[in-house]
């Protein structure tokens, strides 16, 4: 078995300009459908985050949905990402992380897949299985995102913190297995504050 090559980048805070690198990366990844094609060594990225903020709701209710701060930040992501060739997108059955890419969906006219929160190995089957070149969007929870990270071959990060929402993960998953996670900060971080204490993650 190959070592994998893993290695973290950081960036404290990504303002609406940054994105223009960030797209950049991804265009580098997968610049395009045609190229992919005739380039089957062409990296695969894997865009990742943590659903937007829920609305704060009575512990019986198991699946909010996001509130106010989160419909912005859902739209959010649709502007960053709109035209980042993304090809296929991940939710969990559980609406806030299917309204938090709905804007981008939209956008894109992608349906995004469900695939139940706990069955964190069949995400990766079916992230594995795209083609190479391809750029896929997950919209998680704070410990499924970083389970999907480690089983891509990316690093073991902790449960992402309750009251953290802006999170962004961009992994880029080598053929050989080897791969690279550019960890962010996007929209509002005040947002974020005093949100989501009661109710599942």
């Amino acid at each position: 078995m190959k070592h994998k090559d893993v290695r973290l980048k950081r960036a404290r805070v990504v303002p609406s300009f940054v994105m223009v690198a960030i797209l950049s990366l991804v265009s580098l990844t997968g610049y395009s459908r045609a190229a992919t094609q005739d380039n089957p060594t062409t990296p695969m990225t894997i865009i990742l985050v943590r659903h937007a903020e829920k609305q704060i709701v009575p512990p019986e209710n198991k699946d909010p949905d996001i509130s106010v701060e989160g419909e912005k930040r859902a739209a959010e992501l649709a502007k960053m990402f709109g035209d980042a060739g993304i090809g296929a997108i991940y939710v969990s059955q559980y609406k806030r992380t299917q309204q938090t890419v709905k804007p981008l969906a939209d956008k894109l006219g992608i349906a995004a897949t469900p695939i139940e929160a706990q069955k964190t190995p069949e995400l990766i089957k079916q992230i594995r299985a795209q083609k190479a070149g391809q750029v896929v969007f997950v919209a998680g929870h704070n410990n499924t995102v970083p389970e999907v990270i480690a089983g891509l071959g990316g690093p073991k990060l902790p449960i992402i913190p309750e009251t953290q929402y802006d999170n962004l993960y961009i992994l880029t998953v080598n053929t050989d297995g080897s791969a690279k996670l550019l960890k962010l900060k996007y929209g509002s971080s005040q947002a974020v504050m005093g949100q989501g204490m009661m109710g599942p993650p």
